[in-house]
């Protein structure tokens, strides 16, 4: 399994892909260098290609949506060894998206949106986010002061994207079997994920350091600059912690406000990381499990969702389902279901809809949950958010197991974690076979940033809570807000968590030290 941390925005925006409803490739050039404004230059900003009418339906009137590029440099110099340097002219194009109120009043600046992954399009959920709170976007409080500036990071989508595994390679890799205990099948995995890297190796080369965490902080504080703040205000979710983080350490003096909001711990390396997402999604679904026993009348599966579950995806290991478009409902598509709705509550039901679905014969619920991790659309074509993925954190990741530490592990973790330790095992291949050098990002304190409200949701599964005062704590300057719920993040869902992030945001007022907040 790979390590990609997505935001409930983020899973909104791939249900929405899945669905067929999509944002334009928007984001227009403008002047300067390779058709885009120049590190330093204030970007031409212009009216985006019409939003979408289903997304307009969503609560997009009211909002004026602007668009426009800005250059950086392909390599910030940070030591990768890399070509592209600031000396060199040769750039990536980042792409930015504004979404201003039509009753904005007394503006204090932007707020800037990373929605995680690494992969995520900021600027897509930069659209999602300015609905408003009737459609699970922010408040009016936050839209009617700050500009929405959601961007592409170096390589996502819309912002000199990388594209490198094909559509058949990662059917292959998200429906291979999550546990492939035998050693044949063990093999196979890593023969795929050996021709992945190689792939990717052969067509960027010694670029692939350049896409990085450090290197798309140092992007971020020319969308800074762009959008003409003297300090950041930022909120990033998930990665997007991370990349805060980073950027705090870097540019702890141009901070205004930074809420990082499921949070990663930049200290683990790659096998500890990959348990503690074990640990979380093993406590998130047993959470599930709880709730589905507890609520019969809602949840088909019950009593035993475990049990339900487990045979399932033992089923799909020796006779899957075959879907309406021909696909096998394989055990690997139908983990990535179960992978997909615990990354909110509400995706529980859905959750036990389709695995109730697939026992009686019917893999299209699985499918529709799967897809929309994974970012695959109806036509069977996928974005480039596991492309993107791998990139960023096979160059941030210094750590490089052995297949046989691999295996071993997968081993071990079967034993404590049954239904998420061997896919998180054997997902660490992905890093061990790609190719290229690393870029690590720094760990240490802020110095001289103000506070940093870090936020963490109790049952997140996918940055789980251990992480928040983790990251709280590394940068000095951090403050622990918690939300005592389920599912992977926790800004805009309560009222509690909702009022004490605005008014930090706003205000810059620091809720109280170890402030708790209710699940409902």
């Amino acid at each position: 399994m790979r390590r990609a941390r997505l935001t409930v925005a983020g899973l909104v925006a791939a249900a929405l892909v899945a669905a067929g409803c999509t944002l334009p490739a928007f984001a227009p050039r403008t002047e300067g260098a390779g058709g885009a404004a120049a590190p330093g230059n204030a970007p031409t900003w212009r009216p985006c290609p019409e939003i979408p009418d289903e997304l307009v339906g969503r609560g997009a009137a009211g909002m004026r949506y602007d668009c426009a590029t800005i250059a950086v440099p392909r390599d910030w110099g940070s030591g990768t060894g890399a070509t592209g340097g600031p000396g060199t002219g040769e750039t990536f194009e980042i792409a930015l998206l504004r979404a201003r109120s039509t009753k904005q009043r007394d503006r204090l600046g932007s707020l800037v949106i990373n929605p995680g992954g690494p992969g995520g399009s900021g600027v897509d959920t930069a659209v999602y986010l300015s609905f408003g709170p009737t459609f699970g976007g922010l408040p009016t409080s936050v839209t009617d002061r700050f500009d929405i500036v959601g961007f592409d990071p170096r390589g996502v989508s819309r912002s000199s994207p990388v594209k490198c595994i094909s559509d058949v390679d990662l059917d292959a890799s998200f429906g291979y079997d999550p546990d492939p205990a035998d050693q044949a099948s063990f093999d196979g995995f890593v023969a795929l994920n050996r021709r992945i890297g190689k792939g990717c190796g052969d067509k960027y080369g010694d670029q692939l350091p350049l896409y990085g965490t450090e290197q798309a902080a140092r992007d971020m504080d020319a969308v800074r600059a762009a959008v003409g703040d003297e300090k950041l205000t930022y909120l990033g979710y998930s990665y997007g912690t991370l990349l805060g983080a980073t950027y705090a350490q870097l540019y702890p003096n141009r901070v205004r406000a930074l809420v990082l909001d499921g949070a990663v711990d930049p200290q683990q390396k790659l096998i500890a990381g990959s348990e503690s997402q074990a640990r979380g999604f093993e406590r998130a679904f047993d959470n599930f499990d709880r709730w589905c026993a507890a609520n019969a009348g809602r949840c088909p599966i019950a009593p035993d969702a475990r049990a339900a579950v487990t045979t399932a995806i033992d089923k799909a290991k020796v006779s899957p389902v075959r879907g309406a478009d021909g696909r096998e409902a394989t055990s690997g598509w139908v983990f990535y279901a179960v992978i997909s709705s615990l990354y909110t509550e509400s995706g529980w039901q859905e959750l036990a809809r389709a695995i109730d679905k697939l026992a009686a014969g019917d893999p299209a619920e699985v499918f529709k949950l799967a897809d929309a991790y994974a970012g695959r659309g109806p036509d069977g074509h996928y974005t480039n958010l596991f492309d993107a993925n791998l990139a960023v954190n096979c160059a941030d990741e210094t750590e490089k197991p052995t297949l046989e530490r691999i295996r071993q592990l997968q081993s071990q973790w079967r034993a404590t974690y049954p239904l998420f330790g061997p896919a998180l095992a054997v997902g660490m291949l992905g890093c061990a076979e790609w190719p290229g050098q690393r870029d690590p990002y720094p760990t240490g304190k802020a110095v001289g940033a103000p506070p940093i409200l870090v936020v963490g949701t109790t049952g997140d599964p996918a940055t789980p809570y251990e992480q928040t005062p983790a990251l709280a704590s590394m940068l000095g300057v951090g403050r622990v807000l918690t939300w005592e719920g389920e599912g992977h993040t926790a800004y805009p869902q309560t009222s509690c968590i909702t009022d004490a992030v605005d008014a930090y945001l706003i205000s810059l007022t620091v809720p109280r030290d170890g402030l708790r907040c209710p699940a409902r």
